[in-house]
């Protein structure tokens, strides 16, 4: 995951699909934003990201064992806010560093992460 897009991956023994949850914040939006002021962009983008983290909350609280991973800091914010709400205190939550990777590498790192938990 990063600040723009996050893959979401289910372990499972079939194999495994991948649904992509995407921040509305664009590009293009910022500079929309940037274009009215400086003040009007970062209060759009905090809002937009905290709609972000909000919907992969949603989805995050129907698992009992999650991994965050991906090359920025937005598995760690997105962490800090889960840790925050008590709604996930019995989800076993943890965060692995990782470059950018293909699809077929996330699904591998899913299978390593969880098989080796087993």
């Amino acid at each position: 995951m990063d600040h723009a897009n996050a893959h979401l991956m289910e372990f499972t023994t079939d194999p495994i699909t991948t649904d992509i949850i995407s921040n509305a914040y664009s590009h293009r939006e910022k500079e929309h934003s940037l274009g009215k002021s400086e003040e009007s962009m970062h209060n759009k983008q905090q809002q937009s990201q905290h709609e972000y983290y909000k919907k992969l909350g949603d989805i995050i609280r129907n698992y009992q064992d999650v991994v965050l991973f991906g090359p920025t800091n937005a598995k760690i914010e997105l962490l800090n806010l889960l840790r925050a709400d008590h709604q996930f205190e019995k989800i076993k939550l943890e965060t692995k560093d990782s470059d950018k990777m293909t699809q077929n590498e996330q699904h591998a790192f899913v299978r390593d992460y969880f098989t080796s938990r087993l």
